[in-house]
C-alpha cells in the first residue's frame, strides 16, 4: 500500500449509512454503542469510520485476511457443525483490550506496531468473496478477525449476495452493538458469536466500552431470531471469581437457557503478560458453574483433548453425545435430520443441517 496506512485505509472507503447529522457538520456513528459524535476531519474511536464533508465515511472494498475455517473455529458448535466458512476480516476495532489475542489486526491506527498489517490487505469486491466461499465450498460466510459492527455496511454488501447463493452468514463480534445497526443487520445475517469478556462494568470500562450494551445485543439478537452463542475468554485473575462467573452465566441463561456459552483458555498475548495462561482445571471449574446456573449447552475451548466431554454437544435431556469433537474437528454426529436427539427425541437448539 502505498503513503501511509492511514491514508491507504482511507482511500478504501465508501459513503456509510449508519449515521445521522448532529449538527455543525457533524456526524453521529450509530454502528456502534460509542455512538460516537465526529466533527469534520474528526475520526471515530475505532479510527476507520470518519467525517469526510459532513458525511461518513466508512470501511470497504477491501480484505486483511481471507481464509476458510471450520465452523468450530469461530467457535459455532450449533451452527452447521463441521461446515467451512469463507472468514474474511478487515482492520480496527472499537474496544482496547489488553489481552487481545488478534491485536495485529484489531489495533490497526490505534497501535503503531498493528499498522505494519496494513501491507497485507487486498483489494476484493463482495462478489470475489462470495466467488470464494463458492470455490473453497464454504456453506457460511463471517465477518471476525477484527469486530465486524464498525465495517457493517461493507458485511451487508457481502451478505446480499451470499443470500442469493444460498450461503449463511454470521457475525464474530464483540457485541458493542446498537439497537440501529442490529436492525440493519438482521435481515442479512443468520448467527452471531458474541464476547462476554466481563459481568462487569468496571472490567468493561477498563476495554474502552461499557456492559450494559452487550448484555443488550445478546438478548436483541436473539429476540430477532439470529442464532446466538456467546464466548468469555476466562483470564486466572481477571475474570475468574466464581461470584462474577455465577453472575455472568445466569444472565445468559436469563435469556435463555438454550444459548450456548463457551469459556475458553486465555495465553499471555498483547499487552498482558501478568496473568498465567488457562488451565483445563480452571475451565472445568467454570462450565460446573454455568451448569448450576442452567444453561443447556457448556464448552470449553483452545485445549483440545485436555477437557474431557466438554468439546462435546450432548442431549440436555437424556446426556446422550450427539456431537463428538476434538478441538475443530468433528468425530461423529447423530442429531436427526430434524435437530432432535436420537434417543430420547428431544429437540436440540442449534442451525442444523436438512440433508
Amino acid at each position: 500500500m502505498d503513503g501511509s496506512i492511514r491514508d491507504g485505509l482511507d482511500s478504501l472507503t465508501a459513503a456509510g449509512t449508519l449515521w445521522e447529522t448532529a449538527g455543525d457538520g457533524r456526524v453521529k456513528c450509530l454502528a456502534c454503542a460509542h455512538q460516537c459524535s465526529i466533527a469534520p476531519g474528526g475520526r471515530g474511536i475505532c479510527q476507520v469510520r470518519f467525517n469526510q464533508d459532513g458525511g461518513l465515511r466508512v470501511p470497504w472494498g477491501y480484505a486483511a485476511g481471507m481464509h476458510a475455517d471450520p465452523i468450530e473455529k469461530k467457535p459455532l458448535t450449533h451452527f452447521l457443525p463441521g461446515a467451512k466458512a469463507l472468514t474474511f476480516g478487515m482492520l480496527g476495532c472499537n474496544l482496547r483490550c489488553d489481552f487481545c489475542q488478534n491485536w495485529q489486526t484489531s489495533q490497526t491506527l490505534r497501535d503503531s506496531r498493528a499498522d505494519a498489517y496494513g501491507m497485507y490487505i487486498e483489494r476484493v469486491t463482495a462478489d470475489d468473496i462470495v466467488a470464494a466461499a463458492i470455490q473453497t465450498g464454504s456453506d457460511v460466510i463471517a465477518s471476525s478477525y477484527n469486530e465486524p459492527l464498525i465495517t457493517s455496511e461493507w458485511a451487508v454488501e457481502i451478505f446480499q449476495k451470499a443470500r442469493t447463493e444460498g450461503i449463511k452468514t454470521v457475525f464474530v463480534s464483540n457485541g458493542y452493538a446498537t439497537p440501529a445497526v442490529l436492525d440493519y443487520l438482521a435481515p442479512w445475517l443468520d448467527g452471531m458469536k458474541i464476547d462476554l469478556k466481563s459481568i462487569s462494568e468496571k472490567g468493561y470500562r477498563d476495554l474502552g466500552g461499557h456492559l450494559q450494551p452487550v448484555l443488550d445485543t445478546i438478548r436483541s439478537a436473539r429476540e430477532k431470531g439470529l442464532w446466538v452463542e456467546v464466548v468469555t475468554l476466562l483470564i486466572p485473575g481477571l475474570n475468574d471469581d466464581p461470584q462474577e462467573l455465577w453472575d455472568l452465566t445466569s444472565y445468559i441463561a436469563s435469556v435463555s437457557r438454550e444459548i450456548p456459552w463457551h469459556v475458553t483458555a486465555y495465553h499471555p498475548d498483547y499487552r498482558r503478560f501478568q496473568n498465567p495462561a488457562t488451565g483445563s482445571d480452571d475451565l472445568r471449574r467454570a462450565a460446573d458453574i454455568a451448569e448450576e446456573a442452567g444453561l443447556h449447552y457448556v464448552y470449553a475451548g483452545n485445549l483440545p483433548g485436555r477437557v474431557g466431554s466438554l468439546e462435546d454437544t450432548r442431549c440436555p435431556g437424556c446426556g446422550l453425545a450427539l456431537v463428538k469433537r476434538r478441538g475443530y474437528t468433528i468425530t461423529d454426529n447423530i442429531i436427526t435430520k430434524d435437530g432432535k436427539c436420537p434417543q430420547c427425541a428431544r429437540s436440540i437448539a442449534g442451525f442444523w443441517r436438512k440433508d
